[in-house]
């Protein structure tokens, strides 16, 4: 488990996750799995959505663009 602090971008991904949660996911790890799910969790429930857009930008280093 990386010991890393979150760097700037990081943190506005957080707050962005809260009112899009699958955009800051896309902008993490692309059009891959993880995408799908969180956009699966968002239509089901808002909440889900927005840990699982949190637990991605925590494990997964730097910003895919």
């Amino acid at each position: 488990m990386p010991d890393a602090v979150s760097s700037s971008t990081d943190i506005v991904l957080y707050f962005m996750a809260i009112l899009l949660p699958p955009l800051p996911v896309f902008m993490k790890r692309g059009c891959e799995i993880d995408l799908w799910i969180n956009i699966i969790l968002c239509i089901f429930a808002w909440i889900p959505g927005i840990i699982h857009a949190w637990w991605v930008i925590a494990r997964t280093p730097g910003v895919r663009m």
